[in-house]
């Protein structure tokens, strides 16, 4: 009997420990923190041995694979251990993958993934069958195991693409390569958009790969390395004769000479960089057949993701908006830029390395007051101390949104788009989000 060990007893750790089980290999799961309670009972139910607070060696290094959790790094000394002990690495995906005959459709970028891949999954499902997992919802390897869909949409990130061998989307999305993570990659630029090419590596002449051709970062890496699947472009700027392109105000999207025209109109995402992300579930769903009146309609009928530019309340003429998920400084120039109203804006939390220029523009036209809401907020002050005639600092989500109460005036913005990671004052951008929401209820 194989031994399957899985680091991390999260949702991925504790699907695929499933998926194990029922595969046929001795399954043992051991997480350093400690496991929710919810994924324990699981554990405990399905009669898998697992540890928790602890990693004990000759346990783990006894795998013939491991399955670890996108949230542990390479440079962890037992990952170098079990790596030098020449035992197989594995992400979830891979795994999972194995298991399933499913088409897969496959996203990643550094942003626009999730609302890319929710979107993708809204115009499939409303005529195939079809699961939404990755980084969103549940495990993949638990829906392959228990729900056994005909078609996934992965939303996929590069830790995840860092442990693949044999995984081959049918589809995959590249939505754009900005830098991020870098804390991983050793610093380099480089080093992450390999791992987001990754995503490619496997396909075939019958495969599809779909990307943003506006994109300098995606254009320059695909001068330089060859790839066996056809290739989708997408692009606001250029026609494009396979692929989609965005003109008047409509989506064009031609595949082997077949050709759907979308009005954009009423399509309910605002702000340009979500007409891509309509642009490429588009393309998806024309590639997988579905009829051009169901894209129409579910692009109209969207509700967008939460903590993504979700519109919560609007008080005294004032629209309050939440844009936790927007941890890195290029998912806030898309939320500055699709700001129409004088702005106040929230920013701010643990600073990966940001480089706040691209977003000067937008701040000396758009913003008239910026609130710093994390606990170190010096390289805040400096970039945008001379920009705006109210900088202020505060620890506390509930003040924060009193201050931008008193600040805006009828008919402006209060955007919470924080550039940054939240793991400072928050546990992540959900509770960022959710905090925002509740203390803007209560105003």
């Amino acid at each position: 009997m194989k031994r399957l060990v899985i680091l991390g007893g999260g949702e991925s750790g504790v699907g695929t420990a499933l998926l194990g089980k029922a595969r046929g290999y001795d399954v043992f799961v051991s997480d350093k923190s400690e496991i929710k309670k919810k994924y324990k009972d699981v554990l405990l139910n399905n009669e898998i041995e697992f540890e928790d607070r602890q990693h004990t060696e000759s346990k783990i290094l006894s795998a013939d694979i491991v399955m670890k959790s996108p949230g542990i790094p390479d440079k962890v000394a037992l990952v170098k251990q079990i790596r030098e002990a020449g035992i197989k690495v594995v992400s979830e995906i891979e795994f999972a993958s194995i298991y399933t005959d499913a088409t897969l459709v496959a996203i990643t970028g550094s942003n626009g993934k999730t609302t890319t891949a929710t979107l993708t999954h809204h115009l499939l499902t409303q005529e195939l069958d079809v699961g939404l997992a990755g980084n969103i919802g549940d495990s993949f390897a638990k829906q392959v195991l228990e729900e056994n869909h005909n078609n996934y949409v992965l939303e996929v990130s590069s830790f995840q693409l860092d442990d693949i061998y044999e995984f081959q989307p049918k589809v995959a999305i590249l939505t754009n390569i900005t830098p991020d993570h870098l804390d991983r990659y050793d610093y380099k630029f480089e080093n992450y958009i390999a791992s987001k090419f990754r995503i490619v590596e496997n396909q075939t002449e019958d495969d599809y790969f779909i990307y943003d051709a506006d994109d300098e970062v995606i254009s320059e890496w695909l001068e330089n390395i060859q790839i066996q699947s056809k290739k989708l472009p997408f692009s606001l700027n250029k026609i494009i004769e396979e692929g989609a392109y965005y003109k008047d105000n409509t989506i064009i999207i031609t595949i082997d000479n077949n050709q759907i025209i979308m009005p954009t109109d009423n399509i309910t995402l605002e702000g340009k960089h979500n007409i891509k992300n309509a642009m490429a579930a588009s393309t998806v769903a024309h590639l997988l057949k579905i009829r051009k009146q169901t894209i129409r309609e579910s692009l109209e009928n969207f509700q967008g993701v939460e903590h993504r530019l979700e519109h919560v309340l609007k008080i005294n003429k004032v629209q309050y908006i939440n844009d936790s998920k927007a941890t890195n400084v290029n998912a806030t120039y898309f939320a500055l830029e699709s700001m129409d109203a004088p702005t106040v804006w929230i920013v701010g939390g643990v600073d990966k390395g940001n480089d706040y220029k691209e977003l000067f523009p937008f701040v000396n036209e758009k913003v008239k007051a910026i609130i710093c809401l994390g606990v170190d907020n010096e390289k805040l002050f400096k970039a945008f101390g001379n920009m705006v005639d109210v900088i202020i600092e505060t620890q506390y989500m509930s003040e924060a949104v009193k201050i931008a109460y008193k600040v805006a005036d009828a008919g402006d913005n209060v955007l919470l788009s924080p550039a940054c990671a939240s793991f400072d004052l928050f546990e992540n951008y959900e509770d960022r989000g959710r905090q925002f929401k509740n203390a803007v209820r209560n105003l």
